[in-house]
């Protein structure tokens, strides 16, 4: 192994986390390289193509814009420059197989008048009862936990201060979600509906604290789509990254994090190429590091989980088909019957609900629907959650044919018919995405949020060694883009605090290098 020069950090990994990362650093004109194993950057932000369709695999929703806009204009640009924006006007539109339906919308009241429709006055009362609810959450945990480090529950109360110890009440981190969910609706529907925003965790909303209910008011604030998919904000982070002067080489997998001294000394590539760094930014599910896969000496940095603290895996279904008989707007929720036997049979039986609920993302369409009967091919993710486990208990393949049997006949029950040739799908199972994001057995979002102390239990950007540092949705803040774009930038700042650097913040652009061999 011949040791290259060094560079001040590595970041191994393009996802959301490590972009925001080495783009950060890069504006504090430190030098940055970025090692990823994939071939283009984004991570779990990924996109497949299908008989010859770009289709997002990964996230589709974009939340809290501000959190983008903050850090484009940190590096002397604004999103509007580098990636085009749609506000959707539906949030979601949401059925069941009774034939009932119910549109979410970005004006909170237009959603209370359509709740009044669908399930009456009280219960659009409770609606905004609860969204004045999870308003106060969110902005008692904004600046004082997602926006900065957390040690824990004492950490969490000093930084909130003596005038914000009363809106800790609030969050109710002792309530099951789906318990404190009926304070605000009795309508099974509305119960389900709102339990679902758990799953944006990995996490089942009955396990997961009330605290979660703050994400339906991250939503009111505004969903949008990303022109040419999500995939292209990825692109245009790393685009800007690169101008900066950060150094991408795709393609390039990293084997061993080097040790030495209790101190980060370098990585090696899986061919043997040794690239001396006293800093490296992991942003990758922490259990990879936990669990050896870049070496034993860095494994005793980050604690290990068990499999059953595992959040959420999924089986997807990215397709080229044609869609009628229900009038589709870009996202849509299809509920199963019994949401309690779904999240009890993934997460206490370790196996694939018999009625799955089923998300469906229209990727060709925006607030308006095509007609109901329309034949024209179009972009769609189907996806159903599903349990991470799958190196411990495996999918039988016969499960996941029956499990995508159901999810057919609830959409059919529904209305929507889905028609399209075997060459243009593609599936995803937790065995796929366990090969794609290793030491995870397939989960998506790191820990499941189960309990009052699971968010403290997530490991934050300074691990018990030093010179390594992580990054990404299964570090603090938590999943989700915005919160993944968080946990980069708090990395960032741990190194340059840790490092004590005080090079000037400088606006000229120094182009870096991309390769992908």
């Amino acid at each position: 192994m011949s040791p290259l020069s060094q560079p001040a950090v590595v970041v191994i990994g393009a996802g959301i986390g490590g972009l925001v990362a080495a783009l950060r650093l890069a504006v504090h004109g430190v030098d940055v390289t970025v090692l990823d194993q994939f071939d283009s950057p984004g991570g779990k932000m990924r996109e497949v193509v299908v008989n010859g369709a770009r289709i997002d695999a990964g996230p589709t929703v974009l939340t809290m814009r501000w959190v983008f806009d903050e850090i484009f204009e940190s590096a002397g640009t604004s999103l509007e420059a580098r990636v085009g924006l749609t506000r959707l006007s539906v949030l979601a539109r949401h059925a069941w197989a009774g034939g009932e339906s119910l549109d979410l919308h970005a004006d909170a009241e237009r959603t209370a008048h359509a709740i009044a429709d669908f399930a009456g006055a009280r219960e659009a009362d409770g609606f905004r009862r609860f969204s004045q609810r999870a308003q106060k959450i969110y902005k008692t945990l904004d600046r004082a936990f997602i926006e900065r480090p957390c040690d824990g529950p004492a950490a969490l109360m000093k930084a909130v201060g003596l005038r914000g110890l009363p809106g800790l009440t609030s969050i109710a981190p002792f309530t099951p979600m789906h318990d404190a969910l009926k304070a605000y609706f009795r309508d099974p529907r509305l119960l389900q509906l709102f339990g679902r925003y758990a799953t944006y965790c990995g996490s089942s909303p009955y396990l997961a604290p009330a605290t979660l209910m703050l994400v339906p008011y991250v939503e009111q604030c505004g969903v949008w789509s990303v022109d040419g998919g999500m995939h292209k904000l990825a692109t245009a982070l790393a685009e800007l990254a690169w101008e900066y002067g950060v150094s991408f080489r795709y393609g390039t997998k990293v084997s061993e994090i080097v040790v030495r001294e209790e101190r980060v000394a370098g990585v090696v590539t899986s061919s043997e190429e040794y690239i001396r760094t006293d800093t490296v930014i992991v942003n990758a599910d922490a259990q990879a590091v936990a669990r050896g896969h870049f070496g034993d000496a860095a494994s005793r940095a980050v604690p290990a989980i068990a499999p059953e603290q595992r959040s959420l895996s999924a089986i997807t279904w990215a397709m080229v088909a044609s869609c009628s008989g229900f009038p589709l707007v870009r996202h849509n929720v299809f509920f199963s019957n019994n949401y309690r036997a779904e999240f009890d049979q993934i997460f206490r039986q370790h196996r694939l609900p018999d009625q799955p609920t089923v998300y469906v993302c229209a990727q060709d369409r925006l607030d308006t629907p095509f007609t109901a009967d329309s034949a024209r091919a179009e972009r769609v993710l189907c996806l159903v959650n599903a349990p991470a486990k799958n190196d411990v208990w495996p999918l039988d393949p016969k499960e996941i044919q029956r499990c995508e049997r159901e999810s057919r006949n609830l959409l059919e029950q529904c209305g929507l018919n889905l028609t399209c040739t075997p060459r243009s799908l593609l599936r995803t199972d937790p065995e796929g995405f366990e090969h794609l994001f290793p030491a995870t057995g397939g989960a998506l979002y790191g820990q499941a949020s189960h309990g009052w102390n699971a968010s403290f239990q997530r490991p934050g950007a300074r691990t018990l060694m030093a010179g390594l540092y992580l990054a990404g949705g299964s570090t603090h803040p938590g999943p989700g883009v915005p919160m993944a774009a968080h946990s980069g930038r708090m990395s960032a700042e741990a190194v340059l605090a840790d490092r004590s650097l005080t090079v000037p913040y400088a606006r000229t652009a120094t182009h870096g290098g991309i390769s992908t061999r």
